[in-house]
């Protein structure tokens, strides 16, 4: 199982120390280093900075949303970072949730897996350069149909370095993971558990039987983000790690629409996933965090001391997944690696 790093996004402002902790993943062999945005920080460009002073590990979005971008604008980025890199770029993609698409974007949400195959259409068509770019779909024309009246279908100025530069999507519901293994290089799990392989399995099997499906289980890539915390007190760990899954079950969706939320309450926490969101948006944070089981974090996550993760990984690496992405500072990150050898 490979190793990854992932940045993720800005909080307040720049993320103190992710130079340092990019070329300490590089220098420890790391596979790759990915990024993310969500509405504040964009995706590419601290991938950019961070592309620029590494040679070897792979660049990937972990994830871009599709509708901060028309699909051109997305594979103009892509075919430029990807030469700038030496053909060292990955496309991830995702479709985001309502709140985040119709709220910070001003972009309709609804039938999200549509939406996404057409999206993925464009990309495709962009980065083979064969003929103009063009798509009469439910939701883009290329050219656009009305405006002006005087749209043309154009190539990419640029010759793209790779025409089969891999694009991978972020998925958590059943659909939209067959959906990324019928269209795509690889899946982006989040919050993937053992427990729930079988369920994941059976939806990318979906995916790869599908008539021209892109590829086959051994070489589609799994890259998952895996909190790991190597420490001798097992529940100090998993503190560290509640708070998120408080905010991602909790606040990161509308009541109704929380994918995240039903990610755990199919994993067997749906009591738990339930109480954590109702608490959450009360604004009772602290009470949110408290409701969430050691169990949980343990399910999701490399926590407690070395030898208990090493143990437990043998789990993950019996799954589908291909990559744990870590997180953490360039000190951390040395420690958690020979943890996981």
């Amino acid at each position: 199982m490979k190793l990854g790093y992932h940045l993720g996004y800005w909080g307040s402002g720049p993320t103190p120390g992710a130079l340092e902790a990019v070329l300490e993943a590089e220098r420890l062999g790391f596979d790759s280093v990915w990024s993310a945005e969500a509405y504040g920080s964009d995706a590419f460009t601290p991938l950019a900075w961070a592309g620029a002073s590494t040679s070897r590990v792979k660049l990937g979005t972990n994830i871009v949303q599709m509708s901060a971008r028309t699909p051109t604008a997305t594979a103009m980025t892509a075919l430029t970072l990807d030469h700038l890199s030496g053909g060292r770029f990955v496309l991830g993609l995702g479709a985001s949730g309502p709140q985040v698409v119709e709220g910070w974007y001003g972009q309709p949400y609804p039938k999200p897996l549509a939406r996404t195959r057409e999206y993925v259409a464009i990309i495709r068509q962009v980065l083979a350069r064969e003929a103009p770019v063009t798509l009469d779909g439910q939701f883009y024309q290329l050219p656009l149909q009305g405006g002006a009246g005087l749209g043309k279908a154009l190539k990419p100025t640029v010759h793209p370095l790779r025409a089969d530069l891999p694009i991978y999507l972020a998925a958590e519901g059943p659909k939209n993971v067959a959906l990324s293994a019928e269209i795509c290089d690889g899946w982006l799990p989040l919050f993937f558990s053992p427990k729930a392989d079988a369920f994941y399995r059976a939806a990318l099997a979906e995916g790869f039987a599908r008539p021209g499906a892109r590829r086959k289980p051994e070489d589609f890539e799994v890259p998952a983000s895996v909190p790991v915390i190597v420490h001798d007190d097992v529940e100090e760990a998993a503190s560290w790690i509640k708070p998120a899954l408080a905010l991602y079950i909790g606040g990161m969706g509308a009541k109704a629409v929380n994918f995240h939320h039903d990610v755990f309450a199919r994993l067997g926490y749906e009591e738990v996933a339930d109480k954590v969101q109702e608490l959450y948006l009360a604004g009772r944070k602290d009470e949110a965090v408290a409701a969430i089981p050691t169990s949980l974090v343990e399910d999701t996550s490399l926590v407690g001391p070395a030898a208990k993760i090493r143990e437990e990984l043998a789990a993950w690496e019996d799954t589908v997944v291909t990559t744990l992405l870590l997180r953490g500072d360039a000190g951390s990150l040395a420690k958690v690696a020979e943890a996981l050898s």
